[in-house]
């Protein structure tokens, strides 16, 4: 089983969830609910990986805050 991590934002536009997979080109799904969004997400990879693994450009490491006066 393979596990990739997902970068999740909520589009103030649509308000809808945007999800993304960092590296991961093509790895991309909205949704209106973050359960529906895991499911598309789940999808699309499984589409991709098809083709064979991916060439990742990247990496996920984690998330920082950065504080500006």
């Amino acid at each position: 089983m393979k596990k990739y991590m997902a970068v999740i934002e909520k589009c103030p536009e649509t308000n809808l969830y945007v999800g993304c997979i960092p590296g991961f080109p093509g790895a991309h799904a909205q949704a209106d609910t973050l359960d529906e969004l895991n499911q598309n997400l789940k999808e699309v990879i499984e589409m991709l990986l098809e083709d064979g693994d991916p060439k990742l450009n990247g990496e996920f490491i984690g998330t920082q805050l950065v504080e500006v006066a």
